[in-house]
């Protein structure tokens, strides 16, 4: 009986054999594994047994540098305007409407300013007039045009490469965030429409270097790249958030708007070493060793093929371990956007921290979450390799406790009050536990089909960036005029029954296997056609055995 691989999950003793042996019969189960090259013979050398070392400098690792540098510019252009709208707007003070009654309990349940601040210093007039429902369509925007590239990028990275997709993604965003504060002053109108640009052309990035790491990684190493790579939204969101806070506050270029100019122009500089430096595939890089390209190729089975494949969509949309995918990414994406939009308008309005205090502060939960990211990782990637644990119980761990662990995390926010120092604590908890999903949902588009990783990361994110649009509506449509704890107690609360919803569809639905529509299909009847030149390729999937994922 074959056994399952701790390194990757699958059988170790399944046959790769040539089409023409696969065609002419079964083999007999006992036959020895034999390894071919693409033409069918011998591999000459087994893993670990190259002749000439491998390089310190890798370079994979200059494209998951590169990556995540990119991503953490990308995030930060994407949430720089949650900071900055604080002082776009400033604090105007909330207006309760209704009756005297009602107005002096909404007052009871909000939270007190500080005694030592002057009252008639908690009016800070700023630049635009926008209240909470107008704030929440403008920080909403930008995912409706997140929602439309998604698919349509991981389709183009499939066809064209990842490289170019992924750079041109990120070079365009970053001059769409260098006119941004001429569209805010320009008119509210015109501010939207540049965020929906914006996450136009930011909704081929990820499925385009998802696209990538499926042609550059194998399943043992993908807890690690990954965790790498992804790491670099919540690090964006460390860094642009604290910095930010400090900008909007200073005079240096009229304030706010600085912080725009300074992520933006990193973004175009960053675009210059990617298209200098990174390549769609192993075999078209000039500088790699041939120790690193004879690892990936003996690999070449479990990584996105080279040709293109053609997209089985009812196979896809029938299968039960994409939506189980489908499901983990939208619970994980409404939290993460409910707290990324959210959290500098929640210190501000419920716990009356200044703006560089609040700068820092919201950038504290991401800091955690980058760290714990990585603690998990190297974790995750250390029980891979020793066998202590298969790739498909690592992907359920890590899920459960992004989901499960933010969950519980949001429960005990549901009574915190007005205790500012437990709000920040639970908020960094329920944040940073998030961090396990780069070892998750992260790695199962590359685990089900790696020849259409881009395309499933791009079907996952459209559908989460709905959670984007209206995650900030709802809190925007429940806080409006309504700053109290009883508001922010049903935010948390939705976002709550969504973990717990999409998590458990998760756990119970993901599969690690490859999937059989990830392989392409065989011709049909050539031998009738006039046009069988070409000689017919059927692959055989992979088999696991009945007990590979338990």
């Amino acid at each position: 009986m074959s056994k399952e691989d701790p390194e990757s999950g699958v059988e170790s003793d399944a046959l790769s054999l040539k089409p023409t042996e696969f065609l002419g019969g079964m083999k007999e189960s006992n036959t020895t594994t034999l390894l071919l090259s693409p033409e069918g013979s011998e591999k000459s050398k087994l893993e670990g047994e190259e002749t000439e070392a491998m390089p310190c400098w890798q370079v994979r690792y200059t494209l998951a540098l590169l990556s995540l540098i990119g991503i953490a510019l990308m995030y930060g252009m994407r949430v720089i305007l949650s900071i900055a709208i604080v002082a776009m707007v400033g604090s105007r003070g909330h207006h309760h409407e209704g009756n005297s009654t009602e107005t002096e309990e909404m007052l009871l349940d909000a939270c007190p300013a500080p005694e030592t601040k002057n009252t008639t210093k908690d009016v800070i007039e700023g630049e635009f007039d926008w209240d909470e429902t107008t704030q929440g369509i403008i920080l909403g925007s930008f995912f409706w045009g997140y929602a439309c590239t998604n698919i349509l990028g991981g389709r183009a990275a499939e066809y064209s490469g990842g490289k170019r997709i992924f750079g041109l993604g990120i070079f365009l965003s970053a001059a769409l965030t260098v006119i941004t504060p001429i569209s805010a002053r320009t008119s509210t109108e015109f501010v939207i429409a540049v965020r929906v640009l914006s996450g136009i052309v930011q909704g081929v990035v990820f499925p385009a270097i998802n696209s990538m790491l499926a042609a550059w990684i194998s399943p043992s190493e993908r807890s690690r790249y990954n965790t790498i790579v992804y790491s670099g939204f919540p690090l964006g969101t460390v860094a642009s958030l604290p910095i930010g806070g400090y900008l909007c506050s200073s005079p240096l270029f009229g304030g706010w708007p600085s912080v725009f100019y300074l992520f933006g122009g990193l973004g175009l500089v960053w675009s210059v070493f990617w298209f200098a430096l990174v390549y769609d595939r192993p075999e078209q890089h000039p500088r790699i060793s041939p120790a690193e390209r004879a690892l990936l190729q003996s690999h070449k089975e479990d990584i996105k093929r080279a040709e293109v494949v053609a997209l089985p969509l009812r196979e896809i949309f029938t299968s039960l371990p994409f939506w189980g995918l489908m499901m983990g990414a939208f619970g994980y994406d409404y939290g993460f956007f409910t707290l990324l939009t959210e959290i500098p308008t929640y210190l501000k309005n419920m716990q009356h921290f200044d703006i560089n205090q609040n700068g820092l502060l919201s950038a504290l939960p991401f800091l955690v979450m980058w760290l714990w990211g990585y603690v998990w990782g190297s974790l995750m990637d250390y029980l891979t390799r020793t066998g202590k644990l298969t790739i498909i119980t690592i992907r359920r761990l890590s899920m459960s406790m992004a989901l499960y662990g933010a969950m519980l995390s949001l429960i005990v926010m549901c009574f915190v009050n007005c205790n500012s120092s437990l709000a920040v604590m639970v908020l960094c908890l329920a944040v940073g536990l998030s961090g396990s999903a780069n070892c998750g949902f992260l790695c199962s588009h590359q685990d089900l089909a790696p020849n259409f990783a881009g395309t499933l990361l791009g079907f996952t994110n459209t559908f989460g960036s709905f959670a984007g649009v209206f995650a900030p509506m709802i809190t925007g449509a429940l806080t409006e005029g309504n700053q109290t704890v009883t508001a922010w107690r049903f935010v948390f609360l939705i976002t709550v029954g969504m973990y717990l919803v999409t998590g458990t569809l998760y756990v119970c639905l993901i599969s690690n296997r490859t999937q059989p529509w990830n392989e392409p299909k065989p011709k049909q009847n050539c031998g009738q056609s006039n046009n069988c030149n070409e000689a017919q390729v059927v692959l055989m999937p992979k088999t696991q055995s009945p007990d590979a994922e338990s």
